[in-house]
C-alpha cells in the first residue's frame, strides 16, 4: 500500500466515523467492549475495541476490527452510561481505547477522553501509533490532553521487517514515542515475541536501545505470541499468515524481555 493511498483511507474513515448520515452528533464505530479488562492498563477497565486498522500484522487476533464496516454506532455518552453502570469496580481502574487502531477514530477518542476527565475517569490510549502525522500534530495535541497513560504497541525496530510483519513502516511509530515522551506523557511498552520473527537478539536488543531513549517509560510488557486467533481466521474464511509457527513458550519470553533490558540500561549506562 503507498503513503498516497494510505492516507487517503485514513481521511475517508475518520470522516466516516465523525457523523452519522442525518445527525450532527459525532459517533465513534465500535466493535465490541469488554465490561472488566485487567490486561489493557491499570486496575479492572471498561475496554472499547474501536473499528479500523491500517496495518495487518500477521500475528494479529482481531482481523474483523480491520474494517470500519460492521460494527456499532455509539455516541460518547452510551459508552459513559456503560462505564457507569458498573462504576464501583472501576475504583482503580478507567476506560481503555483499543481496537483495530483507535487513532483511526481519533477526533471521537479525544471527546471521550474529554468526557472521563469531566467525569474523573482514568483514561488509557492502547495504539501502534500508525497514524500519527510528525508535520501536523494538532488532533494529537488535542488528544493528549485528556490522555492518561499510552500503551505502545512496538510490533518490531527494524523498518523493513517491520513492513513485512506488518504492511506498513514504522517511522511514524517511533516518532509518536518520542512526541508522547517529549510531551511527557506516560507509557508502556508492548512487544509480542514471534519465533523466528521478532525474537532475533539483535533486534531486541536495538529496541531496548531505543526504549532506553524515552524518559516516560513507566513499563515494558513483553507478550509470547500464541496461536488463539487462527481459529478466527478460519471462521471469517481467511488464511492465517503465521500456520505452522508454534506458540512462544513464556520462559523463552522472558528471556527475550532480558535482551530488551540490556539495551535498555546500555543506553542509561546502568550497569546491573
Amino acid at each position: 500500500m503507498n503513503d498516497r493511498l494510505f492516507l487517503g483511507i485514513i481521511f475517508l474513515n475518520i470522516i466516516k466515523a465523525k457523523y452519522m448520515i442525518g445527525d450532527d452528533t459525532m459517533k465513534g464505530q465500535i466493535h465490541s467492549i469488554e465490561s472488566f479488562g485487567s490486561v489493557d492498563g491499570p486496575g479492572i477497565r471498561f475496554v472499547v475495541f474501536f473499528k479500523g486498522c491500517p496495518m495487518r500484522c500477521k500475528y494479529c487476533h482481531n482481523p474483523d476490527t480491520w474494517e470500519m464496516t460492521g460494527g456499532q454506532e455509539m455516541t460518547v455518552d452510551e459508552i459513559i452510561a456503560g462505564y457507569n453502570r458498573n462504576k464501583s469496580f472501576y475504583k482503580n481502574g478507567g476506560i481503555t481505547a483499543t481496537g483495530g487502531e483507535p487513532l483511526m477514530q481519533i477526533d471521537f477518542v479525544t471527546e471521550l477522553f474529554k468526557k472521563c476527565h469531566q467525569e474523573g475517569i482514568h483514561t488509557c490510549l492502547d495504539t501502534s501509533g500508525i497514524t500519527f502525522t510528525p508535520n501536523n500534530t494538532d488532533k494529537f495535541d488535542q488528544l493528549i490532553k485528556y490522555t492518561d497513560l499510552v500503551m505502545l504497541d512496538i510490533k518490531h525496530i527494524d523498518p523493513q521487517k517491520h513492513i513485512d510483519l506488518t504492511s506498513q513502516k514504522n517511522d511514524n511509530i517511533l516518532a509518536f514515542a518520542r512526541y508522547l515522551d517529549n510531551n511527557n506523557i506516560p507509557m508502556w511498552i508492548r512487544h509480542v515475541v514471534v519465533p523466528t520473527i521478532t525474537d532475533d537478539e539483535k533486534y531486541l536488543f536495538q529496541l531496548g536501545e531505543f526504549i532506553g531513549s524515552l524518559k516516560n517509560v513507566k513499563a515494558l510488557d513483553v507478550l509470547p505470541y500464541h496461536t488463539m486467533g487462527a481459529k478466527k481466521y478460519e471462521a471469517l474464511g481467511m488464511k492465517y499468515p503465521l500456520e505452522g509457527i508454534e506458540a512462544m513458550d513464556k520462559a523463552k519470553a522472558i528471556e527475550c524481555k532480558k535482551i530488551i533490558i540490556k539495551g535498555f540500561k546500555k543506553v542509561r549506562n546502568i550497569e546491573k
